[in-house]
């Protein structure tokens, strides 16, 4: 049993809590059981299960090395405010192009809450493939892991340039549509093409320029009230599920 926070294990656990040391190791570290046993259901590598003494270890860990730390070491590495005293240590999954005839392009989303929930919910909307940008939040930032609830392991995430990505899914017939309030036409007045990309922006400053150019046709979603405008993964849901159907 690893009881001291000095344990070199302990440090390089810490260490995966910043994007240097995760993109150095190709790994990240997850916390709870529900994420753990997702990303066992979904095939991803896990290097080594952390278990806080006195945690019953789920029987499907029984084929991985398995770490035992006293509480108060396992509460330096959780991220967490109530830590459920199981986390893992995972390899990261490398996907290089895109499937499927639905795809989602972000653009510079900055919020961790956002990221996650949009992956979330492109994963329950049945889209095919995610791609973001350059200048998104790190997808396996520990926040955004944790607003996936899993989903992060069961849709190919793609970290591209989305110029170049765009040009790609343009020769293979794609309707690239673009959230956004200007020059746009409310979605429900528009038929949905059989292959469909939709581009979501920075949560202040929208689509990058460069990036809005290349877009087919803008959408916008009616706002009947007084607020200005929709939080990101909000209008993300609601245009991904109209294209979905």
């Amino acid at each position: 049993m690893i009881t001291s926070i000095q344990n070199q294990k302990v440090k390089q656990w810490n260490k995966l809590k910043t994007k240097k040391e995760r993109i150095k190791t190709s790994s990240f570290l997850i916390e709870g059981f529900h994420l753990v046993e997702e990303a066992w259901k979904s095939n991803w590598q896990i290097h080594e299960i952390i278990l806080q003494e006195n945690i019953p270890l789920p029987s499907w860990c029984e084929n991985f090395p398995v770490e035992i730390v006293t509480e108060s070491v396992f509460k330096t590495i959780a991220q967490t405010t109530t830590p459920q005293g199981i986390a893992a240590v995972i390899s990261m999954k490398k996907y290089h192009t895109y499937t499927g005839n639905q795809v989602l392009l972000v653009d510079e989303i900055q919020d961790p809450g956002n990221l996650g929930t949009i992956i979330r919910t492109a994963d329950a909307a049945g889209f095919a493939t995610i791609i973001l940008g350059k200048g998104t939040v790190d997808m396996y930032n520990e926040k955004v892991i944790r607003a996936t609830q899993g989903s992060l392991f069961h849709i190919p995430v793609i970290e591209a340039d989305l110029q170049e990505e765009i040009t790609k899914l343009k020769q293979n017939d794609f309707a690239i549509w673009a959230a956004t309030l200007e020059n746009a036409v409310h979605y429900t007045e528009l038929a949905v093409p059989e292959k469909t990309a939709l581009i979501v922006g920075n949560e202040g400053a929208g689509i990058n320029s460069n990036v809005m150019n290349l877009a087919d046709q803008g959408v916008k979603i009616p706002i009947y009230g007084k607020a200005e405008s929709l939080n990101v993964s909000i209008a993300a849901a609601i245009l991904m599920y109209y294209i979905k159907n």
